[in-house]
């Protein structure tokens, strides 16, 4: 662990990041860090201006029932449902977040400052379903800076129209595909569209759509070294940087012509992409790979911690290095298409997997808090 007054010394890189226009997110949230003041401690030494959360990241942090005990025991007293103790110490975490980050908040004009709340995973298949829990969500956190994580599965896409619509700030989760993206940011347009219409104002509704990195490569990757020609070997570590490029393309290309025009002249803001799962996978990489080379104008990285300090040890932060590597990007997807990997199916793959794995980190967690409550002498249901 790097110390503070090292971090101090080494903080440049994540200085040139955040003046290249890249917003940096912390992918980590717990009790203890609220507590202990490390979270108030990255955003002071390290440039960090918002925080999100998935439901991995409470099961680890929850999970473990550490700073959790007495909010745990008067949950118990009460003889909550597990679904309500958990709904209660999660959006009690992202509150007190919230708090922390507001000062960020306040002075990006609400750009920045952000923490997010994911819907039940479980609901990920279900519109009216994700949408009523988002609602419910926002009520219960009660700040003008949290967002609420919406998954881009199919279901997911009418619910960020209707969410963005109410007045909800959005961020958008597991995009793995540039033709979802789009969809994602054709469905924010509309929810902003359906936000005017009933005489919203635009201006403090803010999204951030999650694409992921590292695991295209780790599935790409993997699916290269089983053909292991040189041609495909050739190729691993380049299908993540390119698939998150041609995303940026398609970012710009969005939000300009005049639908947009309109939006922006009555107050919107854009739909920022955020590069998601930016911790290296594979040990062979540099550790900032999916920070050093995703350096664009308008974008957020959200790090975990490890990420974070290598990026302040050793990142390479030397310019944009999305906007010139279109044509690239292009070339290195239709060379691992030539060999027989087909993108659509790998990207399907990996939203399924996504929620998947959600799905089963937020059931561990109920698991967990049902342990601790039936600990405690309380039969939860």
């Amino acid at each position: 662990m790097i110390t503070v007054t090292e971090a101090t010394a080494n903080a440049g890189a994540l200085k040139r990041l955040s003046a290249e226009g890249v917003s940096i997110w912390l992918d980590d949230l717990s009790r203890r860090r609220i507590e202990s003041g490390s979270l108030a401690g990255l955003v002071a030494t390290r440039n960090v201006v918002g925080v999100t959360t998935n439901p991995s990241i409470f099961q680890a942090a929850i999970g473990s029932g550490v700073g959790y005990e007495e909010q745990l025991a008067d949950l118990a007293v009460r003889g909550v449902t597990v679904d309500e103790a958990v709904r209660m110490m999660t959006t009690a975490d992202v509150r007190a977040a919230a708090d922390v980050l507001r000062p960020v908040y306040e002075a990006s004009g609400g750009r920045d400052g952000r923490v997010s709340i994911e819907v039940d995973p479980r609901l990920a298949h279900d519109t009216a379903a994700t949408v009523a829990e988002a609602r419910q969500l926002a009520w219960l956190v009660d700040r003008p800076n949290v967002m609420i994580k919406i998954p881009a599965t199919k279901a997911g896409l009418p619910a960020i129209t209707e969410v963005t619509g109410a007045g909800i700030s959005v961020n958008v989760t597991l995009i793995f595909s540039q033709e979802r993206y789009r969809e994602v940011m054709d469905a924010y347009l509309a929810g902003l569209e359906k936000a005017r219409a009933a005489g919203l104002g635009l201006s403090g509704i803010h999204s951030v759509a999650s694409f992921f990195v590292s695991r295209v490569d780790l599935e790409i990757d993997k699916r290269l070294t089983l053909l292991g020609s040189d041609e495909a070997l050739a190729l691993k570590g380049r299908a993540a940087l390119a698939n998150a490029r041609l995303a940026y393309e398609a970012y710009e290309q969005a939000f300009e012509g005049e639908r947009w025009q309109t939006l922006e002249g009555a107050g919107a803001n854009r739909q920022r992409p955020l590069w998601a799962s930016t911790g290296v996978k594979d040990p062979a990489y540099k550790d900032t790979l999916y920070v050093d080379e995703l350096v664009a104008p308008g974008t957020v990285n959200t790090m975990p911690e490890a990420t974070l300090d290598a990026v302040a040890h050793h990142g390479d932060v030397r310019g944009d290095t999305v906007t010139g590597g279109y044509d690239r990007a292009r070339a290195d997807l239709a060379a691992v298409e030539r060999l027989g990997i087909a993108y659509d199916e790998v990207v399907r793959q990996l939203e399924d997997e996504g929620v998947a794995k959600f799905e089963a980190a937020w059931q561990d967690l109920l698991d967990a808090v049902t342990k601790s409550l039936n600990s405690k002498g309380v039969d939860a249901e």
